[in-house]
Parts: structure tokens; sequence; C-alpha cells
């Protein structure tokens, strides 16, 4: 897997539409806190999905594209709710395993939310083919590109500010592998084709 081009188209989608980038980011932010992270899961999905579009089309994000995909609400919030509780859980008995799940969650399910959003498959099918994709080709590409992940949004989160530029750079960059992977995954797959599922209207 080529990091450098991942990194490099994620770098330059953020500085063309960095405006609607941050202001779209510092809305998701200011509901999730609102709303004490309920809304958090599906919000993030609308984010997702919306910043997978203006990689493919070029159409800026809009704040409205937060609440596109509201139709996921339970199914993330359940989700969201017992990887929450299984974390707790794993920090209570000792801290390394509440980080192991954790981490564990990150590499089996990172690609769930857009195979929700832009696959339109339901939690169980998106957990399961999003395991199977980072299972899939390289173990070690999936892993380099998990840690890359966490590694941008931990830089955003040290500094004040920082998150509302490196949110979107992170995004960006797990989509652009997303792409890849799930290019890669279709061809290697003996299922059908997968559709597009978009909610989201330009």
């Amino acid at each position: 897997m080529d990091f450098k081009k991942h990194l490099e188209t994620a770098w330059a989608m953020t500085l063309k539409y960095i405006v609607p980038l941050v202001i779209s980011t510092l809305a998701m932010f200011a509901v999730s806190i609102v709303t004490l992270g309920i809304l958090a899961p599906v919000t993030l999905a609308g984010y997702t999905q919306s910043l997978l579009l203006m990689m493919r089309t070029g159409r800026e994000p809009k704040v409205q594209d937060l609440f596109s995909q509201m139709r996921l609400f339970l199914p993330l919030l359940f989700f969201g709710i017992v990887v929450f509780i299984a974390s707790v859980i794993g920090f209570i008995l000792l801290v390394l395993p509440g980080f192991l799940v954790i981490l564990g969650v990150l590499f089996s399910c990172f690609y769930m939310i857009p195979l929700m959003t832009d696959r339109g498959m339901g939690l169980m099918d998106a957990v399961k083919t999003s395991y199977a994709m980072a299972m899939s080709g390289s173990k070690q590409d999936h892993a380099v590109a998990v840690l890359i992940f966490i590694a941008i949004t931990a830089v955003g989160g040290s500094v004040a500010v920082g998150s509302l530029f490196t949110h979107p750079l992170a995004t960006l960059f797990f989509l652009s592998v997303y792409e890849e992977k799930s290019a890669e995954f279709e061809k290697q797959s003996s299922a059908a084709p997968w559709h597009p599922n978009s909610t989201i209207k330009s």
C-alpha cells in the first residue's frame, strides 16, 4: 500500500476544502458536546460520508450532512455503548486490556462506518465485512494504516484547536485507504458487486 500517496491525497484535499471542513468538524464536535455524546456516532457517520463524496466528486461538505445518516442512529448508538462498556471493564480490570479492546475494535471495524453509509450494509454485515477487509491482503499494511490514523488524530488532540485540522486530515487519509481496500476486496471476493447507497444529495 502506498501510504505516501494516501497521505498526499488527504493533505491536498484538506488544504483545498479547509474552510468547509473546519466548519463541519467544529459543528460535529459541538453537536457531540451538546448532546452528551448521544449523537456523536451518527453525526460521525454523516461526516464520514460527506467527506467521501467530497473526495469522489469535489462536493463541499455541509453542516446538514452531519444529520444525513439518522437511519443509523440506533445501531451506531448500540455499537458505541457496547464498545464503551467493554473498554470500561477492560480499564477496571487492568489498564492494558482496555487499550487492547480499543485497538481491537479499531483494527477490526476500521471500515465499518463507510460500509454502512456508502454500501448500505447493516451493522453486523458491516462489522463482518470490515474484519474481512482488514484480514485480506497485507495485514501489516492495514495495521500501519490504523496506526497512522491514530497518530494523526493524537497529534491534533494534543493542541487546543488542532483537531479541527487533523480530524478531517485523518478521516480523508482513512477514506483514501478505504477506497483502495474496498476495490481490492471486491475483486477478490466471489460475492455480488457492491452498490453504493449514498443518501447525501448535492
